[in-house]
């Protein structure tokens, strides 16, 4: 399998002079999303978690309800990129390719694959009310990221997407040179090990674009934290699921953007919220 990391030879100027050296830097290759023959999406990835990365982009994008709806799934090495290649029941597969014929526009508009404007602002269904948590879980999950991130510490190139409980602590976190990918690894990782994100934090090395949030609306995560800030439509988008929207998210404290309900004195965390929900897509 292709490597993850790549050295580099590199030129310094700095004190005015210049050095020759390396660099460790994240490998970017074309990963090719097929079902049933037909490729769905073709994404800029690092080629490493690629069946965390197939299962969770399948959820996400619903186009599957679970893991077990994808028959089978090889990881194929071509000369000029890698092909995810899934096989799905007929019923399914008959049903995405309807869904393509459907689509309005004839190019794309570079969301994920997505092939129309109405499909990228897609609406969400809300996430259930889960857990609360205090500022200090939230203070907790984000200082426990930096340690894991591995390919970051050699690339300095490359986001991640973590998914923190307070029982367990990390329960996952994966990397790529891509945002929304590492969150698609991540929701592929917790369906295969049938965790439930609605026990924890999701949390981004990034800015908050639309689509995080609608793939956090996916995995059914109440509470999205980011260390960057988020755009004025994932700000929207999380109102609209139900999600709790942390960003800005720094070793000094973090701004809350949406349905800060969730974020609660420490007597209170634990307890579930009294709204009844029950409009979320597994």
């Amino acid at each position: 399998m292709t490597d993850a990391v790549r050295i580099a030879d590199r030129l310094v100027w700095r004190d005015g002079a210049l050095t020759e050296g390396h660099r460790r830097v994240p490998e970017e290759t074309a990963v090719a999303l097929t079902y049933n023959g037909g490729t769905q999406a073709v994404m800029m990835a690092t080629p490493q978690d690629l069946t965390d990365f197939a299962v969770g982009f399948s959820l996400n994008e619903g186009i599957i309800a679970s893991r077990d709806d994808i028959i089978s799934l090889d990881v194929v090495e071509l000369t000029d990129g890698i092909e995810l290649r899934m096989w799905l029941p007929p019923e399914l597969a008959a049903r995405m390719a309807e869904r393509r014929r459907s689509l309005a526009g004839p190019t794309g508009c570079g969301l994920c694959g997505i092939d129309s404007i109405a499909e990228a602002v897609r609406p969400v269904a809300r996430v259930p009310a889960g857990r609360r948590f205090a500022p200090r879980d939230v203070m907790t999950a984000l200082a426990a990221i930096e340690p894991l991130q591995k390919l970051n510490r050699e690339t300095r190139a490359v986001h991640a997407a973590a998914f923190w409980t307070p029982a367990r602590g990390i329960v996952a976190l994966r990397e790529d040179v891509g945002r929304h990918n590492a969150l698609d690894k991540l929701a592929g990782h917790l369906a295969q090990a049938r965790s439930i994100a609605t026990e924890g934090i999701v949390l981004m090395t990034s800015r908050v674009s639309v689509e995080l949030v609608q793939k956090a609306a996916a995995m059914g995560a109440p509470v999205l934290v980011a260390v960057s800030a988020p755009t004025a439509l994932a700000i929207r988008m999380a109102e609209s699921a139900g999600i709790t929207l942390i960003a800005v998210a720094r070793n000094d404290g973090f701004e809350i953007f949406t349905h800060p309900d969730r974020i609660v004195a420490s007597a209170e965390t634990g307890a579930r919220s009294t709204q009844t929900d029950n409009t979320h897509v597994a």
